[in-house]
């Protein structure tokens, strides 16, 4: 494992080798649903400048191999969350960036539940506290 440095700003890292759907691993054309997933995020990032403050990175699997299509937001002093089960579509692209986007604009990464685009509602797995703290 190779540690590559990008810098320290909220970000939507990608599982690029994610499964395409619970059932199968890859779409017709042979791809990963989490490499097409990482280009929808990389084409709707350059359509919208609401998103700039956003970053799209890539990594090979973020070791939610039970789930699909999945993400890390993360941001440095704010809570990260682990989303998935997205389809890898543009859709799904334009819903993880504009939660991304309250992400971003938040203090501690807490983005309040009505500003939730429908998009990423039932998509939470997880949710990482900050280097350095937990969350009471």
């Amino acid at each position: 494992m190779k540690l590559i440095p990008v810098d320290n700003a909220p970000a939507v890292v990608v599982c690029n080798t994610c499964r395409f759907s619970k059932e199968e691993r890859d779409d017709p054309a042979g791809r990963r649903g989490g490499a097409l997933l990482f280009d929808a995020l990389v084409a709707a990032r350059a359509d919208d400048p609401a998103f700039a403050d956003v970053a799209v990175q890539a990594m090979p699997c973020l070791f939610a191999c039970t789930e699909f299509c999945t993400v890390h937001l993360r941001g440095p002093g704010k809570v990260g969350y682990v989303m998935g089960r997205f389809a890898a579509d543009a859709e799904a692209a334009r819903a993880i960036l504009e939660y991304a986007a309250h992400f971003a604009a938040s203090d501690t990464g807490q983005v309040p539940f009505k500003q939730w685009p429908a998009g990423v509602k039932g998509h939470f797995i997880t949710r990482t506290p900050p280097e350095g703290y937990v969350v009471e």
